[in-house]
């Protein structure tokens, strides 16, 4: 085997899954399949088949795809102690499954074989062996989940070596070290899987843990660097509790700071595209923060920064965030430097005009004192800039709004919008109702423009958040409402201030639409 070659083993639809909130349909995990077999993964654990009747569905179904590289695995447990290998369910329902790969999970802390499971450690050990030697004979790739390895080994090395030795001599492909509870360090994983090494001289060895000490990343790159040649995780860290180790990590630390090979050519491209759809399809917000593949992991705010970054990116990037499919983000806001101002306003080809850099900058750190916020609103800044150097332009005039609230005789609110407005001379006054003040003002403003902009029908706004700024002062207080919008190319946010909710909605949603007709306009896209 390639020495510098690490498989990687997604377990997202099965480990994932067990993480709180998050519950895949079959499409989605059918989806996702493709996503990581695209991707590159080498395996993928599709669930447990005897579990529920969506996870049967799932490899009933998965036969139908057109996988390029990845196997898929089922993932089931030994034999119980009162049965005969041939006649457990469980194990007959990983046959059914009809996979080339099934993973066992088996114990291996004597702790629980006695307490939990309430068997002799013979048995443990025959349970292994039995399901392994069975599993082997029907032409499967085995692999053995050692549960609570690093744990059992703490407690009891003997026993738990003389696990990995049963599912080794019974044949298993891969001898999986698992750190269940997560509770274990970098130096602990380090020094024990060197003694497995030593122990099992032949085996491939893998690597599985779970992030209850936040060190699933450095556990899994430590047992690589120990002698681990598989490496066990899901897409974002989603699992139980804490979570697993996060294979969006692992994977660039592992190609672009150590050298390995990991996923095909191409694939690591590929990453932040698919972490972000395994978010979408979890319903799950993204963590900003994640490293590698978060919005945030290449952001730069200070000025000293940006000037740096802009010179050199190595300043305050450890990769470029193009190897990883990431991108930089310039982020506008009050600690911002004319060097982040050109940065953000680069399209427009200006020469750096220090007396233009510092107005704009000046009317930033204006308006974040009146509480705007413009790095999580990059469409109201450009407008913002455009305002500054006289290359914006008004689509149209607003004449005036009027919203009515009405609690009728059955309970339920009734809101009602009302918008004039005029474009090129002409006026246009429309009227909306909607299940909020926002959203019947939104769908009246439309109604009124659509006419002379029809390319607005494929606009829609896709989150809506209200941040009270000033709470000490209660109802009278400012609140920051950020709207984020999204057609068939792109995704953008405004933002609007106000002591008025609905006239800080206004403003940004009025921001949203005319970004989007800039948009159209320099795109070509004619009005109506």
């Amino acid at each position: 085997m390639n020495n510098k070659r690490i498989i990687i083993y997604d377990t997202t639809l099965r480990d994932g899954s067990q993480g709180e909130g998050i519950s895949f349909s079959l499409q989605d995990k059918l989806a996702i399949t493709q996503k990581l077999d695209d991707l590159g993964v080498d395996y993928i654990e599709g669930g447990y088949p005897i579990a529920n009747p969506k996870d049967e569905s799932y490899f009933h179904e998965v036969k139908s795809l057109k996988l390029k590289h990845a196997k898929i695995a089922a993932f089931g447990s030994t034999r119980r102690a009162d049965k005969r290998v041939a006649d457990d369910k469980n194990v007959n329902a990983l046959l059914m499954a009809e996979t080339p790969v099934v993973t066992i999970v088996g114990k291996t802390w004597d702790f629980q074989v006695t307490d939990v499971l309430k068997v002799s450690l013979d048995e443990n050990l025959d349970m292994i062996a039995d399901t392994v030697s069975y599993l082997k004979s029907k032409d499967r790739e085995v692999f053995f989940d050692a549960e609570h390895f690093f744990d059992g080994y703490k407690k009891n090395r003997e026993y738990a070596l003389k696990a990995l030795h049963a599912a080794q001599s019974a044949g298993a492909n891969a001898i999986v070290l698992c750190d269940t509870n997560g509770g274990s360090l970098p130096a602990e994983i380090a020094g024990i899987v060197k003694d497995v090494r030593e122990k099992l001289k032949d085996a491939l060895l893998s690597i599985h843990v779970h992030n209850d000490g936040d060190l699933a990343v450095a556990n899994t790159l430590a047992a690589v660097d120990s002698g681990v040649r598989q490496v066990q995780g899901t897409i974002n860290g989603f699992g139980e509790r804490c979570g697993n180790a996060d294979l969006c990590s692992i994977i660039p630390n592992l190609v672009l700071k150590k050298g390995y090979q990991c996923l095909g050519d191409g694939g690591l491209l590929k990453l932040t595209e698919v972490s972000r759809y395994v978010y979408e399809v979890a319903n799950l917000l993204l963590r900003p923060n994640q490293p590698f593949v978060g919005t945030s992991a290449f952001a730069h705010k200070g000025g000293l920064h940006v000037n740096a970054v802009q010179k050199k990116r190595e300043t305050y990037e450890h990769i470029p965030p193009e190897s990883v499919g990431n991108e930089r983000k310039i982020l506008i806001s009050e600690l911002s430097g004319s060097s982040t101002i050109l940065a953000k306003i680069e399209k427009f080809n200006l020469t750096h005009d220090s007396h233009l850099m510092r107005s704009i900058l000046e009317e930033v750190q204006n308006l974040e004192n009146e509480g705007y916020q413009f790095e999580s609103a990059e469409a109201s800044f450009e407008l913002l800039a455009r305002k500054k150097i006289g290359r914006y332009k008004s689509f149209f005039d607003l004449e005036g709004f009027r919203v009515i609230v009405e609690k009728r005789e059955n309970g339920l609110p009734v809101t009602e919008a009302t918008v004039k407005v005029k474009v090129d001379g002409v006026q246009e006054l429309s009227a909306s109702e909607g299940a909020g003040p926002v959203n019947a003002l939104d769908s009246a403003l439309r109604k009124a423009l659509e006419r002379f902009y029809p390319s607005l029908k494929d606009m829609k706004l896709v989150d809506y958040k209200v941040r009270v700024i000033n709470p000490r002062t209660g109802t009278a207080a400012k609140v920051r409402v950020v709207i984020e919008s999204q057609d068939k190319e792109d995704v953008w946010n405004t933002v609007g201030v106000s002591e008025n909710l609905i006239d800080a909605s206004w403003h940004a949603l009025v921001d949203s639409i005319e970004y989007k007709l800039l948009k159209e306009q320099e795109s070509g896209v004619k009005k109506a």
